[in-house]
């Protein structure tokens, strides 16, 4: 069985929750995105244990993300980040997956659907409202919102659960930035306000993700949606030290080949490094198949045996090589068998993190790169 593999310290996981809760306090509701995989942590067993954390809603990106939750068994309400095709309207609705709306058309077409195949007898459908305020993305413009706040509650199929929007850069401490965040919660707070003001609830009023979960309490509203905050990494590094955050990924792979290479000895495709002295290489069994991105070389360094080990060449697709230190006393140094730690929590040498600092990126892509070929294996 090949050495490569995820730990996801699910213990880390209750942890952030209880961190994130510890901040908002008690009356904040907790949206747990598990979108793409839970950020590549594993959906199912991730969503299965924030529940019992007390997480009062799971988000995902696709309907065919919320049918995987719906088949493991999860009952709480989940939201629908992205846009659906048509195609997927009764899915959408037969799992009872919560969408995100923002125009006439979809509108409609889901009153149709709702109407059909919802399995809540006698109930309506629960939509909640997006509101573009500057993130550029999706959502209804602020002058369309009590339109179509109105259309939804009009329908009898439907209900308006809440209204949402998204912040651009709430996870920036950059003055400009902070101004840019007020602005559009001012913006979102306008159109609940003319919202109540028509005789409409809003339901739960939601805006902040991880960057507003830190730096905007003034934007936490009814609901929070925490992503990366939970897995483990502040969203940006101005966030840092903000909570007690602790990775929950692991990331391991296992020592296959060691071999002593004299001065001179090129390493890997296109010999974009020779040995300046006599070394010892050893060879990893992980490479950017795995998620271990071409671009982390020159510059990532893996821990084996508690020692930093440089990458040396190109990463190749299912190996990557590194330089093991030289000043070992006697022979000591990895053998075939041994472990070797790409990232993961302390007492690891190095996080996801880090791991994005060298490739000029963001933790984010970091756990959500790493490929489905990865067994993920699950610790309590």
């Amino acid at each position: 069985m090949r050495g490569t593999r995820a730990v996801i310290h699910l213990d880390n996981l209750e942890h952030n929750i209880k961190e994130i809760k510890k901040v908002i306090g008690d009356k904040v509701l907790v949206c747990l995105p598990v979108k793409a995989d839970a950020y590549g942590h594993g959906a199912v067993p991730v969503a299965k244990r924030a529940v019992e954390c007390g997480v009062d809603f799971l988000a995902v990106a696709t309907v065919d993300e919320g049918i995987e939750l719906r088949a493991a068994g999860i009952e709480v309400p989940v939201l629908l980040f992205s846009i659906p095709d048509d195609a997927e309207m009764e899915a959408l609705v037969r799992n009872n997956l919560t969408p995100f709306v923002s125009g006439e058309s979809f509108i409609l077409k889901l009153e149709k659907a709702a109407a059909v195949f919802s399995s809540a007898a006698g109930k309506a459908f629960p939509v909640h409202l997006k509101v573009e305020t500057g993130m550029g993305r999706t959502g209804c413009r602020p002058e369309d919102a009590l339109k179509l706040a109105s259309l939804i509650v009009e329908c009898p199929s439907l209900r308006l659960e809440g209204v949402a929007t998204h912040f651009a850069v709430s996870d920036s401490a950059d003055r400009e930035d902070v101004l840019f965040t007020r602005k559009q919660t001012e913006i979102f707070s306008g159109v609940i306000e003319g919202l109540r003001s028509a005789g409409i609830n809003p339901g739960i009023i939601h805006a902040s993700s991880s960057g507003g979960v830190v730096f905007h309490p003034e934007a936490w509203f009814s609901m929070v949606r925490p992503g990366i905050l939970a897995y483990g990494y502040p969203p940006s590094k101005d966030a840092g030290g903000k909570l007690d955050l602790k990775p929950v990924m692991e990331l391991q792979s296992e020592v296959v080949f060691v071999k002593d290479c004299e001065k001179g000895t090129s390493i890997s495709y296109g010999r974009t490094w020779t040995s300046p002295r006599d070394c010892k290489i050893a060879t990893v069994c992980i490479g950017y198949a795995d998620g271990i991105r071409r671009d982390l070389a020159p510059g990532l360094s893996v821990e084996i045996g508690g020692m930093s080990c440089p990458v040396r060449g190109r990463i190749c697709m299912d190996q990557l090589m590194v330089e093991v230190p030289s000043d070992l006393p006697g022979n000591a140094g990895p053998s075939p068998g041994d472990t070797a730690v790409i990232f993961g929590p302390p007492p690891c040498l190095y996080s996801a993190a880090d791991l994005a600092e060298t490739a000029g990126t963001i933790p984010y892509e970091i756990t959500c790169g790493i490929g489905p070929r990865v067994p993920r294996i699950y610790t309590a």
